[in-house]
């Protein structure tokens, strides 16, 4: 890879694709965290530090209060949507 690196777009939503070459460089797999930081008019793109000692179920949970926080449902309102129940589930009993 040259130096200089690779030139993507921005899309309308702020999106950018990561060259494939890079995330396998980087070791950047699919689900991987990265931090955004701005420094001096640099934007950088890194691999963000792990939570030692957090189990994949805590992980999810702690991304998942940091992306919207309490939704107000119960756990039951929450299962039964993940699961495709709604309100005709009891229809055909």
């Amino acid at each position: 890879m040259q130096e200089g690196g690779i030139g993507v777009r921005i899309t309308s939503k702020g999106q950018v694709t990561i060259p494939v070459e890079i995330r396998e460089l980087a070791g950047l797999l699919p689900e991987t965290e990265v931090d955004v930081i701005y420094v001096d008019g640099v934007v950088r793109i890194v691999k963000a530090e792990s939570h030692r000692g957090e189990t994949r179920g805590e992980r999810l949970v702690r991304r998942m209060w940091g992306r919207g926080g309490y939704s107000g449902m119960t756990t039951d309102e929450i299962m039964a949507l993940t699961r495709g129940w709604g309100e005709d589930k009891h229809e055909g009993t």
